[in-house]
């Protein structure tokens, strides 16, 4: 298992405390924001605010929420105008890292993200270093309690995902980003259940990291993710079971 899945899976596993489910609040309401500012706030035509609205609502934000971020997308309501930027550079180990950001001081957030991958052993790179190595995909979550594998399998490889897979306690449907809403459909039409959607950058190719690297690695992406303009770090590196569930432990 390795860089998208790997980093999901280990997210998924630590305690979601309030103020944690706070922060996450703030970052999907900033992704709302611009993808009504930028195309409109009309789900239905939007299929990024549509994506963005999936995943508040498997974060289980409140419908106020989501329409109070779309009208400050819209301009029906104040709000700060946010840039998406995003980052690249390089992980302990040689792992690729792309970090994408919405900030309204772009000079702030660069300086700022820039400190926190000095100070855990990575690097920032020019734009379009490691672009090459990640494409753009679909990431669908259900639970695995609530579906046969292999009725999931027909339903999603027949709507036109490209792989499925378990990961622990949920199965990870994977599709291009033009098949990502008639898979969720089919899944909707099935009444299987949801636990999160997003599209994502899935690397081409992973970076094996040894235990020294992997503990460096995992603090240096629990910091950027902790930081309040970062929207989601894409990596490519591959952590050993073994590995990893000794740092688990830890």
């Amino acid at each position: 298992m390795s860089g998208h899945s790997k980093w999901s899976t280990i997210k998924r596993k630590k305690a979601k405390t309030d103020a944690q489910r706070g922060k996450i609040f703030t970052k999907l309401i900033k992704e709302i924001t611009v993808a009504a500012r930028t195309g409109g706030g009309d789900e239905n035509s939007n299929p990024t605010l549509r994506t963005a609205i999936a995943a508040a609502k498997a974060a289980n934000m409140p419908a106020a929420n989501i329409e109070r971020a779309i009208k400050k997308g819209t301009g029906e309501l104040p709000g700060v105008t946010y840039d998406q930027v995003i980052y690249e550079g390089y992980g302990p180990g040689g792992t690729a890292l792309m970090i994408d950001a919405l900030t309204d001081n772009k000079n702030r957030t660069v300086a700022e993200i820039r400190h926190i991958l000095s100070k855990h052993n990575g690097s920032m790179g020019e734009s379009g270093c490691v672009a090459w190595i990640f494409d753009k995909k679909g990431i669908i979550t259900v639970k695995a309690d609530q579906v046969d594998e292999e009725q999931l399998m027909d339903i999603v490889i027949e709507a036109g995902a490209d792989d499925l897979k378990r990961e622990d306690d949920l199965f990870e449907i994977v599709t291009q980003p033009q098949a990502f809403e008639d898979v969720k459909k089919a899944l909707e039409e099935n009444s299987i259940e949801v636990d999160s959607v997003e599209l994502t950058m899935h690397p081409k190719n992973t970076v094996e990291v040894d235990e020294k690297e992997a503990e460096q690695l995992l603090k240096l992406l629990d910091a950027l993710e902790d930081h309040d303009d970062v929207s989601h770090v894409y990596s490519n590196f591959d952590i050993a079971p073994e590995i990893l569930e000794k740092l688990e432990q830890e």
